[in-house]
């Protein structure tokens, strides 16, 4: 039961996050957070629109793409996200700004919104919009997510050069780029691992890795002190899969020796969850 409810209070703290950060930080000041959300808060800057109803029309196409493309889980926590930013949009007052001083504004504006986007893609949702876009995209190519989500939003607010001033451009984009390093340090899942697992229950070991499912090499090795010969097991996975990689070495062998190091690339087949 937890484990079903978990991931929709996180969406729904993540929902709260993003909406503190729009109308506390960035609306106050004129400035944008990029994506659909930017373009939700341009027309709503040029016609006095409702920027929740706006929000939440744009993201009904892709949101219907995403059905089909990335699956029905992802999917229905993302029109959750939609949903409650939208609701949560209402609530949250657009009063004076917080801070008086734009920059510092956006700081802290993109920190609540990468935080807001990070934990509910990790939760196994998104915020709708890009994230959308963008977690398609990386499906396909190990992009980091929160550079391509940058990169896309960074297009949206040139708009706002043109529509406005290029200083409240170039804030928004610090806005964005902080964002998006918060995105890319909390959704981790682009990042590949590779583990050296030393031990003598090599094929329990071995078993429980391939229900993963990873791939997994066994490697004849022999210590150099003792003589003695043990499996080396070598598998590669994500970061964030690497605490459950963790969780079931200890389960079976706590005496295993273990070196985990940062993967650079990975070519050849490999699974994307």
């Amino acid at each position: 039961m937890l484990t079903k409810v978990f991931p929709i209070l996180v969406i729904l703290l993540g929902s709260v996050l993003l909406s503190a950060g729009f109308n506390l930080f960035l609306v106050p000041h004129g400035l944008l957070s990029g994506g659909l959300s930017g373009v939700a808060i341009v027309i709503g800057y040029l016609t006095n629109g409702n920027i929740g109803i706006l929000y939440f029309l744009l993201n009904l196409p892709l949101i219907v793409w995403g059905w089909f493309v990335i699956g029905k889980r992802f999917i229905v926590l993302s029109i959750l996200s939609v949903l409650a930013t939208s609701w949560f949009l209402q609530l949250v007052p657009q009063q004076q700004p917080i801070v008086a001083d734009p920059l510092i504004a956006s700081v802290f504006g993109g920190v609540l919104i990468g935080i807001g986007t990070g934990i509910s893609l990790r939760s196994g949702g998104s915020t709708g919009g890009f994230d959308i876009v963008g977690s398609i995209v990386t499906r396909k190519r190990d992009f980091p997510l929160g550079s391509l989500l940058f990169a896309l939003n960074g297009l949206v607010v040139l708009s706002l050069g043109y529509i406005e001033s290029w200083d409240l451009a170039l804030s928004s984009m610090l806005s964005i780029f902080v964002a998006g390093k918060v995105v890319d340090s909390i959704h981790v899942r682009h990042i590949k691992i590779t583990a050296f697992i030393i031990t003598n229950r090599s094929k329990e070991i071995a078993a429980r890795l391939l229900k993963v499912p990873r791939g997994v090499t066994i490697v004849k090795t022999q210590g150099a002190f003792t003589n003695k010969e043990k499996d080396m097991l070598m598998t590669v996975t994500t970061r964030y899969e690497l605490a459950e990689l963790k969780k079931n070495i200890r389960e079976i062998d706590p005496k295993a020796f273990v070196n985990i190091v940062e993967t650079v690339e990975v070519i050849g087949e490999f699974r994307k969850n």
